[in-house]
């Protein structure tokens, strides 16, 4: 743990360094990326310092490579955030972009009344190289975590990903770019934030706890028996049934076409209701980057609807995955697992 407190602080950050891109530099002997020491993070990135704020920094040990990335992770950011929860006004956790909207929804549901921001950002180039995008996301990333209204309250509790000048909501990200800066996206839900030559905040658009005093409530029961199954032309009966009747699977997210379309072939429609009446839950989640699920509209989602699937709204499917991991691992009853499904927890679905 390393500490930056200059005189007139207005803030105190925990900056987490979990892994990935933006944490590595060019080893000169090595010729080769490596990860730097984040205890020189003011070294790397000296425009840190010109803030006011004290900054303190861990690093996960070992390091984990973005697609590395497990539940357990989670439960451990979960656990250093609840154990450090009084000591600091705001979190930035630097993590690999490839999982990052995995990680930043599952996180937001784990969480429950959160009132500080936890900023999650990283790079497509690592912060060493002459034209990485890692310095100015985490410099974003610092600034949002640390801004506070005019009572003295954070302005963006939630969990969040801040990527190239824009504050997305956690649970509404996803990755939609391999080797551009403005790697995420938000297509179902505006900006929280936009960074120009100032941090513009929508402020009506960000979630407020219904008490500031009040401590979270962290969930770290986790139940992942959880599959995916992308709908596509030509699936075969055999490989929906083992997927929505698998023995270790006790929910299912059905990808499907369009507005919640999937075939409407008897054995399909026979198979999804096999799975719900054996107690299996199978929620419906469009294919498309933007756009939101409607069973009421034509016969194929109307038939998905009776035969026991839940409609997920315009959930992407990272928040629909880490959604499920959270209510299954608080609930027992499948009724209440669905109806959480239906209710908007974190703001991660419009309804």
């Amino acid at each position: 743990m390393i500490s930056h407190k200059p005189d007139g602080e207005k803030a105190s950050l925990l900056l987490i360094y979990t892994g990935g891109t933006i944490g590595m530099k060019v080893d000169p002997l090595l010729q080769a990326l490596t990860p730097f020491d984040f205890s020189q993070i003011l070294e790397e990135v000296p425009e840190l310092a010109k803030f006011a704020y004290r900054i303190d920094s861990c690093t996960f040990d070992p390091l984990i490579d973005s697609s590395d990335v497990e539940p357990s992770l989670w439960v451990a950011l979960a656990d250093l955030i609840e154990e450090r929860y009084d000591d600091y006004d705001g979190f930035v956790i630097l993590h690999g972009t490839d999982t990052m909207a995995y990680s930043a929804s599952t996180l937001s549901f784990m969480i429950e009344g959160l009132t500080k921001p936890i900023i999650f950002t990283g790079s497509q180039l690592p912060i060493g190289m002459p034209r990485t995008d890692g310095k100015e996301n985490l410099i974003s990333a610092v600034e949002i975590a640390a801004a506070k209204d005019e009572e003295g309250h954070p302005l963006v509790p939630e969990v969040c990903i801040c990527f190239d000048n824009i504050l997305m909501r956690g649970n509404r990200s996803r990755k939609i770019n391999s080797d551009n800066f403005r790697a995420f996206r938000s297509e179902n839900y505006p900006p929280l934030a936009e960074a120009g030559i100032n941090i513009r905040y929508n402020t009506s658009l960000i979630r407020r706890p219904t008490s500031w005093e009040a401590r979270p409530t962290f969930h770290k029961d986790l139940d992942t028996r959880v599959s995916i199954l992308k709908i596509h032309p030509g699936i075969t009966p055999g490989v929906v049934r083992n997927i929505l009747l698998g023995e270790e699977t006790r929910a299912v997210i059905l990808e499907t076409y369009g507005a919640g379309n999937a075939p409407s072939k008897d054995w399909f429609i026979s198979i999804v209701r096999e799975a719900s009446e054996t107690g299996k839950i199978i929620l419906n989640i469009t294919q498309c980057v933007a756009g939101s699920v409607n069973m009421d509209i034509y016969a194929t989602g109307k038939s998905l609807k009776s035969a026991g699937v839940v409609n997920g709204y315009d959930s992407t499917t990272e928040s629909a995955l880490g959604k499920l991991f959270y209510l299954l691992g608080t609930f027992d009853s499948n009724d209440k697992v669905k109806a959480g499904l239906e209710m908007d927890l974190r703001g991660e679905i419009s309804k």
